[in-house]
């Protein structure tokens, strides 16, 4: 018998991508289309749903005919998306009624702060585990329908469809047969009940959205109807996970206390905090870490908004170098940061400051400071900003949250300065995901688990072993004075 293969739509903040698995969990080939970022005011992000949707299909077609794997080989996809993106389209035309509205957008904040002042914030804590902020999906969506009329009337007529990005790809792909999502995304919107699993209606109620039509629940590992990818090809959709999810799945991360950090456009920090939903600690929040037919995972996290952004920020919008590695040699060829600091609140502070309306800011500049030091206090906002979120983590005093030490993937993590100075901050080893597409491998485990082609997660977790470690080698006293310039740094934005 041939090797048995998996296909997963990994469909991220800056781009759709496409990737093929082969039954040792390795990346067979990989397909990236980038769409449009749109900011038509300070502080909002949207995407275009349908360029996404096109995206997908092309994709996930020129992976398999790139690959030369045959297409009998393929015997299962699951899709990993960003999550707190929310789209909203007409029922009856398939049309969504405005872009899609991103994770990053903070326009929801004047509706938090209004529920925050009707005192609903203990309830909504309690009931979705989440802290009642824009960065979450409901607030976006209310805004969708009171701001923009046109989809203000298809929710007056009871036909408005709204779901995460997967809930679209989904329904689309399986020509309109399957209006779906998975708890992970789901909850992740402020809609769902962490508890019991199921959307809640006062929740719906208190954000004025209770006409809306949302997806039905499904477990992580599921069945998601069969998707027409174009060109006869046709798969069985197994799983569906939000991203940070999947990359915990693909960490191998099963046990209570197992810890990952995913380095993208953000960075979502998480821990597998067992079967039993937990007390959130300050400034993190408890999401759904995965479901099957049998059990829920639950998970901690913390959110941070600009990570691997704020570097593309550097060389984008200041042009101070063209491309990665020169970046990472500038980076390193400086004996210390000169005590410049750059605080990446380029759409508020996410976890655990959880701040908006404020921006960022570059502090700590000399006469003699130049475009070196900035690129470095780029790389090292990173590290900083994951410090805080695990300190927040750990600093609750529950076994349950000790980090012994930290699994990365995305990106930044082929960053051999940047993965350093993370564990130098964190005084813990660092360990980089032997494939940088860790989200898109988690699902494919769990696609692939469904289909019969791994069996355990024992099995998984020989497929998932990381390709180098970084110990930290900082002398504490360094290090302490280093994250006193950043807290001063924090101190200043907030300001």
């Amino acid at each position: 018998m041939g090797s048995r293969y998996v296909l997963t739509i990994d469909q991220s903040t800056s781009a759709t991508k496409a990737v093929l698995f082969d039954q040792q969990g390795r990346v067979e080939h990989r397909v990236g289309i980038e769409h449009t970022q749109y900011y038509p005011k300070a502080g909002w992000v949207e995407h275009d749903a349908e360029e996404i949707l096109q995206n997908t299909r092309v994709a996930a077609r020129r992976v398999i005919s790139e690959s030369g794997v045959p297409q009998s080989s393929i015997e299962c996809m699951g899709i990993t998306n960003q999550r707190e993106t929310i789209v909203a389209w007409d029922g009856r035309t398939g049309r969504p009624v405005y872009h899609a509205v991103v994770w990053q957008d903070e326009r929801g904040t004047p509706y938090c702060r209004a529920l925050e002042a009707m005192g609903a914030e203990s309830s909504v804590r309690e009931r979705t585990g989440l802290l009642l902020d824009t960065y979450f999906s409901a607030t976006k969506l209310q805004w969708i329908v009171e701001q923009y009329e046109p989809a203000r009337q298809v929710y007056e007529s009871g036909w408005l469809m709204c779901g995460t990005i997967d809930s679209w790809l989904v329904w689309n792909l399986t020509d309109r047969a399957h209006f779906a999502t998975d708890h992970t995304n789901a909850c992740r919107t402020l809609l769902l009940d962490l508890r019991t699993l199921s959307w809640d209606p006062e929740l719906s109620a208190l954000f004025g959205l209770s006409r809306v039509r949302l997806p039905e629940l499904r477990p992580s590992s599921g069945d998601y109807g069969v998707a027409d990818l174009g060109g006869g090809l046709r798969l069985p959709i197994l799983s569906v996970m939000g991203d940070s999810h999947a990359a915990l799945f693909g960490q191998a991360a099963f046990a209570t206390g197992q810890a990952k950090t995913t380095y993208g456009t953000g960075s979502s920090i998480m821990m597998n905090a067992g079967p039993s939903v937990p007390q959130p600690p300050k400034g993190v929040v408890v999401s759904v870490g995965w479901t099957t037919d049998e059990a829920a995972t639950y998970v901690l996290e913390g959110n941070i908004h600009h990570t691997g952004d704020t570097v593309r920020w550097v060389r984008d919008n200041l042009g101070l170098f063209s491309d990665m590695e020169e970046a990472e040699r500038s980076a390193a060829g400086l004996p210390d940061n000169g005590g410049v600091y750059l605080v990446p609140a380029f759409s508020g502070l996410g976890a655990p400051h959880w701040a908006h309306g404020i921006r960022a800011c570059i502090t700590g500049l000399s006469r003699g400071a130049g475009r070196a030091e900035i690129i470095r206090a780029a790389f090292e906002s990173i590290a900083f900003q994951v410090r805080d979120v695990i300190e927040a983590m750990t600093q609750q005093g529950s076994e349950s949250i000790a980090v012994s030490d930290l699994r990365v993937d995305g990106g930044p993590s082929r960053n051999s300065f940047l993965m350093q100075f993370q564990a130098d901050m964190l005084n813990a080893p660092i360990h980089v995901a032997s494939v940088e597409e860790v989200s898109a491998r988690g699902v494919a485990f769990m696609s692939g688990l469904r289909a019969g082609i791994w069996r355990d997660s024992a099995e998984l977790s020989a497929l998932a072993i990381p390709a180098t470690t970084f110990a930290p080698s900082i002398d504490p006293e360094n290090r302490n004075m280093l994250l006193r310039g950043w807290n001063h740094a924090i101190a200043q934005a907030l300001a």
